[in-house]
C-alpha cells in the first residue's frame, strides 16, 4: 500500500530539517497506522514519535524528520500486508 504522498513528504522533510528552530509537525491529518511497517500512512512516524512530538527538542525533531525522509525515499508503505508476521 502506497499513499502516493511519499515524494512530497520527503521534500517537506528536507525543508523542515533545514529550519533553525520551531520545526513543524509532520502531521497532515491522515492518521492511520500501517500494520506491516508500523508507520502512520500520512506522516511516516511511529506511534512513539507521534506521541512524543510535543515534548521533543528541535534536535530530536530534526532526527525524526530525517527518519521520515529516509522512510519516504525507501517507500516503506509499499510493504504488502501479507508480508507481516502474525
Amino acid at each position: 500500500m502506497s499513499t502516493g504522498l511519499t515524494p512530497e513528504l520527503a521534500s517537506r522533510a528536507a525543508v523542515a530539517r533545514m529550519l533553525p528552530n520551531d520545526l513543524p509537525s509532520p502531521c497532515i491529518s491522515i492518521c492511520r497506522m500501517h500494520r506491516p511497517s508500523g508507520f502512520c500512512t500520512g506522516c511516516l512516524r511511529t506511534i512513539d514519535e507521534i506521541a512524543g512530538w510535543s515534548r521533543m527538542d528541535d534536535a530530536t525533531k530534526r532526527r525524526v524528520w530525517r527518519a521520515i525522509e529516509l522512510r519516504a525515499e525507501a517507500d516503506l508503505l509499499t510493504l504488502d500486508d501479507q508480508d507481516a508476521s502474525p
